[in-house]
């Protein structure tokens, strides 16, 4: 049976409670009126979005599934529609998606979905007690929006640690004036796999949360090469870690010991993961893409993972980077990308004649995802195959500038915030401002804006991991010129200085996009004052 986790029951609960006790009262912790996910504000900023008066309805069925990862490999998880991932949803720029959830998970697990990347009205981001009650097990909600930016996103859960099961899928938002060329799309999802094969996430979370402090007599393997782990916050912590998925103890042995990444700046990841997927597959029996020499392809590459940044090569070939994270940047030729956990990628390659190797390097764990691509005759390359692209230019997103027509219009800051990156694995405490996050009250400690301000965010990250720090509801831009993105890496002991337009009235969560970070309480409620 799987276990109902901490997040889940609160969430449960709150369902019961009905959506309208959730708008109508401000947590004990806020003494600052703040703009509710049903306020006005948020509805007449819809009314500014320029619409199609087209909509696109999909119902969405997060049930129990058995999934065929290939490979022999058929574990049981949580899935949309039974698929990992789940059936790709296409709108155009202007339309509305109508997506009924069905909830059918079990033991009264409630969920929820969010829409990663897409600036959407708050009622409709799916991030329960925040912004909407939690949908319980048995029953259904409708999230209705418009999709008013073109670009790559994807959609998943958040609630607990249900990321890492199957429980996501792409959002593609096309361009009616789409001012690429190319003959072909693919679209890449990537994924670390733990559930059903060695464990669940909740009894991965459940041994992170003891901790390297709670690790003591267990037979972890190699210690070398961890570095100091001790962290900067002692003093925040998060409650109390999820229940083992069965009636028998949890599983041991998840934690990462020895991963590390000059790219990363140390410390690459905490879950040693049995499977690295590429289009839910693992690297044993790859997905393949099949198309003909010389044919222009535009590669849409989703970091779906909990824990596993990738470095991204396709063998034989370079990459001409034109978007991240939905928005156009001066095109970029390299050989290999790294992508962090909710990042997304687009890049245009011109296929040459044989069999290539599409290669998710997990980066500092040695292990591939693997995909192929085949224009021609030639054999199937071995699943730990690197391609000397993955040693060749890499790049980052720091490397990137904005397109022109993507760029902030310069503006004077209005106001600044320090978002203080805190917490290690010593007592795995990870918190914003040496704050975990409060699931019982979501409104305490707000990141303060007012509707029309420029902000400035200073990302500090006081650890000694990277983090990919993700805004809901909208994009910023790193730097004075560099690319708009909703998620990028902070590097450890670093400082990433990020700008946006505060244009979209709520309650935003600001939150490292390592699941088990994220769960443990780094996040923050990002809130405009009313």
């Amino acid at each position: 049976m799987n276990s109902i986790n901490r997040r889940s029951v609160l969430l449960a609960g709150l369902g019961a409670a009905g959506a309208g006790a959730l708008a109508a009262c401000s947590g004990p912790g806020s003494s600052t009126a703040l703009v509710r996910p049903s306020d006005p504000a948020v509805t007449a900023t819809e009314k500014k979005r320029p619409t199609s008066g087209r909509e696109r309805k999909v119902t969405l069925t997060a049930a129990p599934a058995r999934v065929d990862l290939g490979g022999g490999v058929t574990p049981r998880t949580w899935a949309y529609d039974g698929r990992a991932p789940g059936k790709e949803i296409r709108v155009s720029v202007g339309d509305t998606l109508v997506a009924e959830l069905s909830n059918q998970l079990p033991d009264r697990t409630a969920t929820s979905i969010h829409w990663h990347g897409l600036a959407l009205r708050n009622d409709m981001d799916g991030v329960p007690p925040a912004t909407q009650t939690a949908v319980r097990a048995g029953s259904a909600f409708t999230y209705r929006f418009i999709a008013d930016a073109p670009g790559t996103y994807f959609f998943h859960p958040h609630v607990g640690v249900q990321l890492d099961r199957g429980l996501y899928a792409p959002l593609i938002v096309d361009d009616p004036k789409e001012p690429l060329a190319y003959d072909d799309e693919w679209v890449v999802v990537l994924d670390d796999w733990v559930d059903g094969v060695t464990g669940t996430p909740d009894d991965v979370f459940a041994e992170l949360r003891r901790g390297m402090d709670g690790m003591d007599g267990m037979d972890h393997g190699d210690m070398e090469g961890m570095g100091d782990m001790s962290g900067h916050s002692a003093s925040a912590s998060a409650s109390p870690s999820s229940p083992s998925s069965s009636s028998s103890p949890a599983p041991t042995g998840f934690m990462l010991m020895g991963a590390t990444s000059a790219l990363l700046g140390g410390d690459a990841g905490d879950v040693k993961y049995p499977h690295h997927l590429v289009n839910g597959r693992v690297a044993t029996d790859p997905a393949v893409h099949t198309g003909r020499p010389g044919d222009r392809v535009r590669l849409r590459i989703v970091n779906a993972g909990s824990d596993t940044a990738y470095r991204v090569a396709l063998g034989g070939h370079r990459l001409t980077v034109t978007h991240t994270d939905g928005f156009p940047v001066e095109h970029r030729d390299v050989d290999a990308l790294l992508i962090g956990m909710g990042e997304r990628y687009d890049v245009l390659v011109t296929l040459g004649d044989g069999v290539f190797p599409l290669v998710a390097r997990a980066e500092g764990k040695d292990t591939n995802g693997l995909a192929l691509v085949r224009t021609g005759s030639g054999g199937r390359p071995s699943a730990t195959v690197r391609p000397k692209e993955l040693d060749g230019v890499i790049l980052t997103a720091s490397q990137l500038r904005a397109a022109e027509g993507a760029r902030l219009p310069t503006a004077r800051t209005d106001t600044t915030h320090r978002i203080e990156l805190t917490g290690g694995m010593a007592a795995y405490n990870w918190a914003i401002n040496s704050k975990p996050f409060d699931m019982g009250d979501p409104e305490a400690r707000p990141i303060l804006v007012e509707e029309g301000q420029r902000v400035r965010l200073d990302f500090v990250n006081d650890t000694d991991m990277w983090h990919p720090m993700h805004l809901h509801g909208h994009t910023y831009q790193l730097g004075t010129s560099g690319p708009r993105k909703d998620t990028a890496i902070v590097l450890p002991g670093k400082k990433l200085s990020v700008f946006f337009d505060a244009d979209n009235p709520g309650q935003w969560m600001l939150h490292c996009h390592n699941a088990y970070h994220g769960e443990a309480g780094m996040m923050a409620n990002l809130a405009y004052r009313t």
